[in-house]
């Protein structure tokens, strides 16, 4: 080859590198004016925030507890438990008897007050007769007043006598009623302290029972929430080793704990409930139509675990907004943390960024939303 020719070959092969690099910076330029133009956005669908009167639950958790325990105790001591009739578990009526203790020396000491009064009134009637007689001999002339007046004395003193073994009667009469110990009202015995053979003491607890059975949940309701709760609301209380059951709010205690910020919700549960004292469980409060917040459901998506909104802010850009959930329905929930007015998207937000761009187009059912040169609601902070 002649180095001429070498020559123009090598020219060739220069401008053909300008030319390809030319190219190649030509085509970075445009790009990078259109990225700065904003012409790659996504076209997505948007709604207005709005405050809507839903359908609200508050759920608290809480222990089962008795609605009123009872005590059982002897009211008299010093004798033997001789049989015990109910255990833990038993469902009694009132009045029925739980334990019997040794009455021999009572019923002994009964039949000997039975037989004093038995001469008192013998005494009594004697001495009514003895007066009668006196105050006609009185009336007579054959009888003096010193006479007369003993007569009236012996009477008073075995109408006193008569009373003093009425009285002991009565009080041994109810010392032996007390020998049998007997149910204060109806319920279930949930815990037995006394055995057969023990010597009880009065008033020592011999068992504890569940008024009427009847048990209630302490639900445990945020400061934030507890005015929404109020007494008659019915609520369904769950555990997860009892199942479900129905329930209504007997009364919300005044007060709330401090450290906690937590209030106190008493929710009595319905007869033949499988909970018992001591179990946890969780209660959900209809607690009516209230105004929320309300932003679509397919509008609500997580980030790092935490839910929020994507709402529109100037320039037709986006800014993820978290919110707290209170309720949520298949159309809507119920949140705090975005304002009313507020554009979210909701259509397309799951391929969103913090500050992506968008196109708003029409949203289903022929709903007018904002374009991006529209004027956004800020969203809270």
């Amino acid at each position: 080859m002649s180095k001429t020719t070498r020559n123009a070959l090598n020219l060739g092969a220069m401008a053909l590198s300008a030319f390809l690099l030319a190219s190649c910076g030509g085509h970075g330029d445009e790009k990078t004016e259109e990225k700065a133009a904003g012409g790659s956005r996504q076209t997505v669908t948007a709604a207005t925030v709005t405050l809507t009167n839903l359908r609200r639950t508050v759920t608290a958790s809480g222990t089962v507890s008795a609605w009123e325990e009872v005590p059982v105790a002897a009211e008299t001591g010093g004798l033997t438990a001789v049989a015990v009739y109910v255990d833990e578990g038993s469902y009694v009526r009132q009045g029925q008897p739980l334990v019997q203790m040794n009455d021999v020396l009572l019923r002994a000491q009964l039949r000997q007050q039975q037989a004093q009064v038995q001469l008192g009134e013998a005494n009594v009637a004697r001495d009514d007769a003895a007066l009668e007689r006196a105050q006609q001999l009185k009336a007579r002339g054959f009888l003096s007043q010193a006479s007369l007046d003993t007569a009236l004395a012996n009477q008073r003193a075995s109408n006193a006598n008569l009373a003093a073994a009425r009285a002991t009667l009565a009080q041994t009469q109810t010392h032996l009623a007390q020998a049998t110990i007997r149910a204060p009202v109806a319920g279930l015995i949930i815990s037995r302290s006394v055995t057969k053979g023990q010597i009880i003491s009065a008033g020592t607890e011999l068992f504890r029972m569940v008024r009427d059975g009847r048990l209630e949940l302490d639900a445990q309701v945020p400061e934030t929430e507890l005015a929404q709760v109020r007494a008659g609301q019915s609520a369904t209380v769950t555990s997860s080793e009892a199942g479900t059951t129905a329930g209504t709010v007997r009364i919300v205690t005044p007060e709330v704990n401090a450290s906690t910020r937590l209030g106190l919700a008493r929710i009595s549960l319905s007869p033949g409930a499988q909970l018992r004292p001591g179990m946890f469980a969780r209660a959900d409060i209809d607690v009516g139509d209230q105004p929320a917040t309300t932003v679509p459901t397919g509008a609500v998506l997580y980030r790092d675990n935490k839910p929020g909104v994507f709402t529109l802010v100037a320039d037709g850009r986006v800014h993820f907004q978290p919110v707290v959930i209170l309720s949520r329905t298949d159309t809507q929930t119920a949140v705090t943390g975005v304002n009313v007015g507020a554009q979210v998207i909701v259509s397309g937000a799951g391929f969103l960024n913090e500050g992506d761009r968008v196109n708003i187009a029409q949203a289903p059912g022929g709903a007018r939303s904002a374009g991006p040169s529209a004027a956004a609601q800020p969203a809270a902070k």
